[in-house]
């Protein structure tokens, strides 16, 4: 078996090891987009004679089944160029990150909400040295109202409209230290839903090219 060194670009032999550890590479790559869903699929450089093995993956109900179909997914897939496939890591890397920073964001805007409800002033005075061009009224009412809906149980009006007022303050960017606009450490987010299958037990047969 031949693959490409990364660092020359020419082809070299590799091991049955390294085949194998290639292949589950692609496998892993195949079970992500089996994941994806169609309008997520469909911002991919997926080549088109892969889309129908892929489309009838997802449709596959049974464990076992789906798990011989992925692997037949994967052979399919290597039979792609290198380019191809790396194209389409690179596109669900990117998406990925957009992701992991909304996420980031997101909570960001609700530590600041969680905040300005339990700490009042005091936080609100923080948010404002950060964002001198925020509405201090408008956010202390909003504060005001919020919790008068919680003690009173009615809907979350306030409360929501907060939190789309200080998403909207914490995009503008204008923050002096924005990735450290909240005085608890912020959580990093968690990495995607670990893979549904092991497929460490798949023989060099079910994996590799015949």
């Amino acid at each position: 078996m031949r693959g490409r060194d990364e660092e020359t670009g020419e082809y070299r032999d590799i091991s049955r090891s390294e085949n194998r550890r290639q292949a589950l590479e692609v496998l892993a790559l195949g079970e992500q987009l089996v994941g994806l869903t169609a309008a997520q699929l469909a911002k991919l450089p997926i080549p088109e004679d892969l889309m129908p093995h892929i489309e009838y993956t997802k449709r596959i109900t049974s464990h076992g089944a789906r798990k011989r179909q992925l692997a037949f997914l994967a052979k399919q897939m290597r039979r792609e160029s290198d380019e191809t496939l790396q194209a389409i890591r690179d596109v669900l890397d990117a998406s990925s990150e957009v992701s992991r920073r909304e996420v980031a964001q997101m909570h960001r805007v609700e530590q600041w909400r969680e905040r300005l409800l339990s700490q009042g002033d005091a936080a609100l005075a923080e948010l404002i040295a950060q964002f001198p061009d925020a509405d201090r009224q408008q956010l202390r009412t909003l504060v005001r109202n919020a919790l008068a809906e919680k003690a009173r149980n009615k809907p979350p009006r306030a409360f929501r409209e907060l939190f789309q007022v200080l998403r909207e303050l914490l995009a503008s960017g204008t923050a002096a230290g924005l990735a450290e606009d909240a005085a608890e450490p912020d959580t990093a987010p968690a990495d995607a839903d670990e893979a549904e299958f092991d497929f460490d037990d798949l023989s060099d047969e079910d994996l590799l090219e015949d």
